[in-house]
């Protein structure tokens, strides 16, 4: 039996370090107890969250119901070829943790995902991406507990729906799954993904760079750019970068000719939200206690480990700046509780 723990906060939970307050808080270690946790909260008439590394996810403020953290530990090798291996790990795993042994292993294929904090199985439901890599593009299929009925459930790599930061789990099933585990299909020949230009930019030296070399470079650039969550409290990058079409890049181009932009396909384009963000005037400002990242737009940060509100409202300031200067509208990237 799981042990549920009441009025519990969750300051050190969550990397934004806001010192919510959860009615009830309790760790579970495999399905029996997951089942047990969430029968506990229909028994009280709770909402539940689910919890991993609690670096995607933003507590507006205390939460009227039950925390589960997903605790779960386990790596298996279940099948492998002539090129693949097939490694099938608990949700509750720590993801760079992950990254590093399958580099140990010499599966490869995850590298450029070196050092993204949170939970193997949080990572299907946001779809981390990193470097010019996203995780959809190494995942096999997932397990996942369905919520009403108890049931594990198989999903394959094209019934998760994944998108850009997106997945069924993000959309249409929202809430109703738990994620249990993740299967990846590594390769067993490195064959290093070098599109990203800083990245590729870091590595110019290095004759044929190893996933090893990859992993550290990139562990560089994050460990130069983004700050260490436990340091400053922060959940990465609190925007997603905006999707276009051409028109609308051709009139942004007109304006501001020095605007970042990644192509996408044919019709569609990727803007930087950190340029955003930056050219309308807010890296290293702050409102209410909560700042913008003197060194990535991208990241706003909570250093007086307020309330998760005060980071919202500095980010809606942020999402209206952006819409009136340049037409375009910023998504949250994090989850946003209650």
């Amino acid at each position: 039996m799981p042990l549920f723990l009441p009025h519990f906060n969750l300051q050190k939970f969550n990397t934004l370090a806001v010192p919510a307050v959860a009615d009830y808080f309790v760790a579970v270690h495999n399905d029996e107890e997951l089942c047990e946790a969430l029968a506990f909260a229909r028994a009280k008439n709770l909402p539940h969250l689910l919890l991993g590394g609690g670096s995607n996810i933003v507590l507006r403020s205390d939460f009227p119901g039950l925390v589960i953290q997903l605790k779960s530990q386990g790596k298996e090798l279940v099948a492998e070829d002539d090129n693949f291996v097939w490694l099938k790990v608990a949700a509750g795993e720590n993801w760079h943790q992950l990254v590093e042994y399958t580099l140990a292993n010499a599966f490869y294929g995850l590298e450029n995902l070196s050092l993204i904090p949170g939970s193997v199985g949080a990572a299907p439901i946001q779809n981390i991406g990193a470097y010019g890599v996203e995780v959809k593009d190494f995942i096999s299929e997932l397990t996942a507990l369905e919520i009403r009925s108890g049931v594990s459930v198989s999903f394959t790599n094209e019934s998760c729906r994944f998108g850009y930061r997106d997945s069924v789990f993000k959309q249409s099933l929202k809430d109703q799954y738990v994620i249990t585990s993740v299967t990846f299909r590594l390769a067993k020949v490195a064959a290093p993904n070098l599109s990203y230009p800083a990245l590729r930019q870091a590595l110019a030296a290095v004759n044929a760079p190893s996933p090893q070399a990859v992993s550290e470079a990139v562990i560089a650039i994050r460990q130069a750019k983004l700050p260490d969550p436990a340091a400053v409290p922060n959940v990465g990058s609190f925007f997603k970068n905006p999707i276009i079409n051409a028109t609308q890049l051709s009139g942004l181009a007109a304006r501001y000719p020095g605007i970042v932009s990644y192509a996408v396909d044919e019709a569609h384009t990727k803007l930087a939200a950190a340029w955003l963000i930056d050219r309308a005037g807010w890296r290293g400002k702050g409102v209410g206690g909560a700042e913008v990242h003197a060194q990535q737009a991208l990241v706003l940060t909570n250093p007086q480990r307020l309330y998760g509100d005060a980071v919202l409202a500095l980010a809606e300031q942020i999402q209206q700046s952006v819409l009136a200067e340049f037409g375009v509208s910023l998504e949250l990237e994090p989850r946003v509780y209650p």
